[in-house]
């Protein structure tokens, strides 16, 4: 008569069957909400700027010494258009890193659209930061137009009044999330939102009237900026 014992053990005997006591940390919203800021805040920016009247207005156009002359009394928008596009590229830089993170989520590993995605984002940053490279030197310089040469003060109205809105790569951005809601990677609308504000603000940024993008760029951040922090809820439910 034989005896059959039989016995199971562990493959590793550190390794626990019990479901881990640690809560699951919910995904952070603050990249979302940091395109939001991004976009009211170059909004702003945009107003300050067109404040800056002394190249269009008539009393003053095509005149280099009353344009000069004009920019003491534009301290106040010079100094809103200096501060609100400063604060949009540093935030434009956060939400540049989550939506590449956003996107990476629900992308095949070897896939560039995130990397593409967050790149033009994140060049967008960099023309804001030189869209007010020449404030300091003109907010200063209108104080004391004496230390001034005329002629630049027209070149500084004219960076202002475009460089901003140098925001083609941005455009890039919304197709990246119309690609990622392709596979089922983003909530539709925001995908499709995408495709339209991103794809015009590639076309106008390619066009000469590229200035024109940065109306399109920004609603592109209001509406994205909104949709993933108020609207994205089954992914973070599924993270």
């Amino acid at each position: 008569m034989s005896t059959t014992i039989t016995t199971t053990n562990r493959v590793r005997s550190d390794v626990t069957t019990e479901p881990s006591s640690t809560p699951t940390r919910p995904q952070s919203r603050a990249w979302a909400l940091a395109g939001l800021g991004a976009g009211v805040a170059s909004t702003v920016a945009t107003v300050g700027a067109g404040l800056v009247h002394g190249i269009y207005a008539e009393d003053t156009m095509g005149d280099d010494v009353a344009i000069l002359g004009s920019l003491e009394g534009d301290l106040v928008p010079m100094t809103i258009f200096h501060v609100a596009i400063s604060i949009a590229a540093v935030l434009l830089v956060v939400f540049a890193a989550g939506l590449v993170r956003r996107l990476r989520a629900t992308m095949p590993t070897d896939s560039l659209v995130p990397l593409v995605a967050g790149t033009g984002v994140l060049a967008t940053a960099v023309v804001w930061v030189m869209a007010g490279a020449l404030d300091t030197e003109f907010i200063f310089g209108a104080t004391a137009p004496q230390t001034l040469v005329p002629a630049t003060a027209a070149v500084y109205g004219h960076w202002i009044g475009t460089v901003p809105g140098c925001t083609m790569l941005m455009g890039l951005g919304g197709l990246g999330v119309f690609a990622a809601q392709r596979r089922g990677g983003a909530p539709r609308w925001l995908g499709y939102a995408g495709l339209l504000l991103g794809g015009l603000t590639v076309v106008l940024g390619i066009s000469p009237l590229q200035y024109m993008a940065g109306l399109t760029a920004a609603l592109w951040l209001l509406v994205t900026g909104s949709g993933f922090a108020f609207g994205d809820r089954s992914h973070r439910r599924a993270a």
